[in-house]
């Protein structure tokens, strides 16, 4: 008689094992656009506008897949001056990236 139970447990343990695996996120502040010739004129101090608000929401993305949306916080305590990501949105992820 053949083990049902083998996939299904092979199936469990393999998503186990899947979610200790480290995956990058990008956090998009916004995007510029400029025209190639003033590229090539940026130095130090140069200001390169973005197509967001200070008060827009960061984006998050997992490769190219947005994931989530939220607001920039700077950490408090010992970790003061780290930038972090309070979450205000985040997509259905329930049937994967």
């Amino acid at each position: 008689m053949p083990d049902t139970q083998a996939p299904a447990q092979e199936a469990t343990l393999s998503k186990g094992a899947f979610t200790q695996v480290p995956i990058e996120i990008i956090v998009a502040v916004g995007r510029a656009r400029p025209l190639v010739r003033d590229l090539l004129r940026l130095q130090r101090d140069s200001v390169l506008p973005l197509d967001r608000r200070i008060e827009d929401p960061v984006e998050l993305y997992v490769g190219e897949r947005l994931i989530a949306r939220g607001i920039l916080e700077e950490l408090e305590g010992d970790q003061a001056g780290q930038m972090a990501v309070r979450l205000t949105e985040v997509a259905d992820l329930s049937n994967g990236l």
